[in-house]
């Protein structure tokens, strides 16, 4: 699939920079709430931004190289995780729950079939990826199809009037296909790109490294063909994030980023479309080792830092309502003019 995603027009920049220095507080006393209300309000190319109908969009998948025992959990608990969504039970529930936020599970290649159900999506490419330690963990065509099976869901939602998506995932093995998308896109060595996942003692984290670090050497990739390379170690849960995320940037809409596997697909959708960093608001920093040098590769700018590791969405589910209250101080908070408050002067301000 092809997308077309531009940086927002600039236009209104000044007037929104105004209407927030006018607002009835110190210049920049809202901290990161303001860069997030201008970023937002760029974003929807308004003055009053507001967000209709959030979403939240976990995507789940198993992966092959769990084969290689990368993971102290086995494949079975993605399914069992996910009917967990289902029935309303894990953080994630909790949290958009919590914050309004609608929540949709995404099957894009559990090995598994879940019975129907409201808040389900099953767009199953196939029952896991391969094991990228012996080949590729998809084909070419399967991974297109991720991204294109993606891009239908958030166009699907968008068209029902959300313009703004929360991104989580889940998939025992995943933070394997993190790792090295992030070591092969980044251009870092892997050891500074695996961490414990789901709580590798140290023994595990070593074989981890070094069932990675054979994988890597085996497919000799290079990072500049971000296509190749996500389709030599993703998972379908994440091809398919990549797309909606890719499609949602392309229409315009506010994107919550969560935290490692969900950064690692940001990444590779960065590849390929540059401009939708202009459309993504970085939830947290997770404790996952590499998290965070992922972030500072990408140049961003979390809003959280409290020992996330659980995946899900839960970061950016918990983020949304910092988010939240960014549009809410710029639409309601009244100016200094509207509550007759006298604003410093140029002297005082620059000498605070």
């Amino acid at each position: 699939m092809k997308f077309n995603i531009t940086q927002p027009q600039q236009e209104i920049h000044g007037e929104l920079v105004n209407k927030i220095n006018n607002k009835t507080k110190p210049l920049g006393a809202l901290g990161m709430l303001e860069a997030l209300a201008l970023k937002i309000g760029l974003i929807q190319q308004t003055l009053t931004p507001e967000f209709l109908q959030p979403t939240m969009l976990v995507f789940a998948g198993d992966h092959g190289i769990v084969e290689a025992g990368v993971s102290p959990y086995p494949q079975a608990v993605t399914a069992q995780m996910v009917s967990n969504f289902l029935q309303g039970g894990a953080a994630i529930n909790v949290f958009t729950k919590q914050n309004n936020m609608c929540l949709l599970v995404i099957d894009s290649g559990v090995n598994h079939d879940f019975l129907p159900n409201a808040y389900l999506i099953d767009v199953k490419i196939a029952p896991g990826t391969r094991n990228f330690l012996l080949e590729p963990a998809m084909a070419l065509f399967q991974c297109e199809q991720a991204l294109k099976r993606g891009a239908e869901i958030a166009k699907a939602q968008i068209a029902e009037g959300c313009n703004i998506f929360g991104f989580g995932e889940m998939g025992i093995g995943n933070t394997s296909s993190a790792s090295c998308l992030m070591s092969v896109l980044c251009d870092l060595p892997i050891e500074q790109c695996v961490g414990r996942g789901t709580g590798l003692d140290d023994a595990g984290l070593a074989h981890k490294t070094k069932i990675l670090a054979q994988a890597i050497k085996l497919h000799h990739l290079d990072g500049a063909d971000a296509m190749q390379v996500l389709t030599t170690f993703g998972g379908f849960e994440i091809a398919m994030m990549v797309g909606a995320m890719l499609q949602a940037a392309e229409k315009k809409c506010t994107l919550l980023i969560d935290g490692f596997i969900t950064t690692a697909a940001l990444l590779v959708a960065a590849k390929l479309q540059p401009e939708i960093l202009h459309y993504c608001i970085f939830s947290h920093s997770s404790n996952e080792s590499g998290h965070q040098k992922m972030l500072d590769f990408l140049q961003a700018k979390p809003l959280l830092n409290i020992g996330l590791r659980l995946g899900e969405g839960t970061g950016a589910a918990l983020a949304y309502p910092l988010v939240l209250a960014a549009v809410n101080f710029l639409n309601n908070m009244a100016s200094f003019e509207s509550a007759s408050v006298s604003q410093a002067t140029d002297s005082q301000a620059s000498a605070s």
